[in-house]
């Protein structure tokens, strides 16, 4: 049987206002990646370790200890696994629109303490509270552009979330190479202090958009449902249209819930497989940290320096800019090539090349090819493992466990961000107690892209073109993620023996070739 699928728009209403709803929430990214380019920055910075810098180098330089470094860089994953993880508990209480709201209030919290700092434990102290905004954010943002995006375009508009990350990193690299050369507190202030901009101006966007229509389905709030599927649509709350996509959700839910209620404990049954769902994409969050892409945004100024690489604040700049030129393919081709396509590129030989330069030859060709394959991992990573990961975690689970499982995949990421936030300083750096690996450590990250590839090809479904309802058939009908799968809404009775063409309920035309 040979299927070639095309799908059209609906003529109802208007997709604009979903999709612009939807990609607004990506503004929570520019949050995560900015926070995570500025203190890589920050560290590095000769007026930031002249003011909390304990030790001095034997020429009298203050310089930062890997155990200072650690704990600067990595408190703030350890806020956003405690600030993702509570949304497992509470994250249905307020709903996705508050908890965001909610998450950049705390954000800002941390980043007034930071800007106030004088001493490291201070310092620390805000990059925590900072942490755990940004970890409810992290949890929140996939959700709510899964449940608002119309599902033909929602793998692009989640991917958007990291290219805002994306953005961010950028943007930081920027600010941090304009204020680098201050001798004053504003070297390392004026970076900190512009995140109250990125918070303001998510939560002041929140006030303003709809709820998710299945957050209110969930609660029984089915007027509610109705209105904002009626905004997301661009069509009055009472069209035959938002009542068929309102009855669709209704139904599904109410199905969920014929199996009994549900707690936390549901997360980890396998009731429609969902412990399976569970196990694989908080694999798939580990495994892009484990990538090692985080290495490069936390300490990659600090490295390049070590590494004997003049101007690392420049080459930080030139590793952001690749990583946001070559994000937007990655999110045109994950609703043309797929998920599973996706995360099936290889990015362990950039890496791999990387390290063995980086042990075997020290010179000026030396610097530039590591510099260059540095490069090209991120331009690889930029446009498969970095926005698709985000999308999977946002569309695999039922809507009864959604709110818990995706909290959990994110703390699942942020563990993983913490663990390397942690312990790179002890990996790379030289001195007593830590493992002086430099740019050995690549090898380690290129060894779990090559376990991330036989992970995907065993294990990850694809869910391009399905609507949340669909992937709820998909992980309940299909054994194997090696099969292909076309929803039982979308084949007529009389497709399945004759050459035939069906309209899809309301999505557009499915044309099916049986041969």
């Amino acid at each position: 049987m040979k299927l070639n699928l095309s799908v059209e728009k609906p003529a109802q209403g208007s997709f604009w206002p979903s999709i612009v709803i939807a990609s607004f929430a990506c503004f929570g990214g520019i949050l995560y990646g900015y926070d995570t380019g500025s203190i890589s920055g920050i560290i590095a910075m000769d007026h930031f370790k002249h003011v909390f810098a304990t030790n001095h180098d034997a020429f009298g330089n203050p310089v930062l200890t890997s155990g200072q470094t650690s704990l600067i860089v990595s408190i703030l994953s350890a806020g956003t696994t405690i600030g993702s993880f509570s949304m497992s508990f509470v994250g249905e209480i307020f709903g996705r629109r508050t908890n965001l709201i909610i998450g950049c209030g705390v954000f800002a919290l941390g980043v007034a303490l930071q800007a106030a700092a004088s001493a490291i434990p201070l310092f620390a102290v805000g990059r925590f509270f900072a942490g755990l905004g940004l970890g409810v954010i992290s949890a929140v943002v996939p959700l709510y552009q899964s449940e608002a995006a119309p599902k033909w375009i929602r793998g692009s508009i989640v991917s958007g979330y990291q290219w805002a990350i994306s953005i961010g990193l950028l943007i930081a690299s920027i600010v941090n190479n304009s204020t680098q050369n201050r001798s004053d507190t504003g070297a390392y202030r004026i970076p900190i202090c512009v995140q109250f901009a990125w918070g303001l101006i998510l939560a002041t966007g929140m006030l303003l958009l709809p709820e998710s229509p299945r957050y209110f389905v969930k609660k029984g709030m089915l007027d509610e449902a109705r209105k904002s599927l009626g905004r997301l649509s661009a069509l009055p709350p009472d069209h035959e249209y938002v009542g068929e996509q309102l009855l669709e959700i209704r139904a599904n839910y109410e199905y969920e819930l014929s199996f009994g209620s549900t707690s936390f404990i549901h997360c980890f049954t396998n009731e429609g497989r969902q412990l399976y769902r569970l196990l694989v994409v908080m694999t798939i969050q580990a495994l892009q940290q484990l990538s090692g892409i985080n290495f490069i945004f936390y300490y990659g100024t600090d490295f390049f320096q070590k590494s004997g690489i003049t101007n690392p604040f420049i080459i930080n700049l030139i590793t952001n800019i690749i990583n946001v030129v070559t994000t937007p393919p990655g999110m045109y081709a994950v609703e043309r090539i797929g998920r599973r396509k996706l995360l099936l590129v290889g990015m362990c030989t950039a890496e791999y090349i990387v390290a063995i330069v980086g042990v075997s030859v020290s010179s000026v060709v030396a610097n530039k090819v590591l510099i260059a394959f540095v490069c090209v991992y991120i331009a690889f990573f930029a446009a498969t493992w970095g926005p698709v990961a985000w999308v999977v975690t946002g569309e695999t689970f039922p809507l009864r466990t959604r709110s818990k499982s995706v909290a959990l995949c994110t703390m699942s990421n942020w563990i993983w961000n913490f663990g390397i936030g942690y312990a790179t300083p002890y990996m790379v750096d030289s001195g007593p107690g830590n493992a002086n690996l430099g740019p050995k450590v690549f090898f380690i990250w290129g060894t779990f892209c090559l376990f991330a590839f036989g992970f995907v090809y065993l294990f990850a479904y694809e869910t391009k073109g399905l609507s949340l309802e669909d992937v709820d058939e998909l992980y309940e009908k299909v054994p194997s993620a090696r099969h292909y799968f076309v929803p039982t809404r979308m084949v007529s009775e009389e497709a399945k023996h004759a050459e035939a063409v069906v309209d899809a309920e309301k999505t557009g035309a499915i044309q099916i070739e049986l041969v």
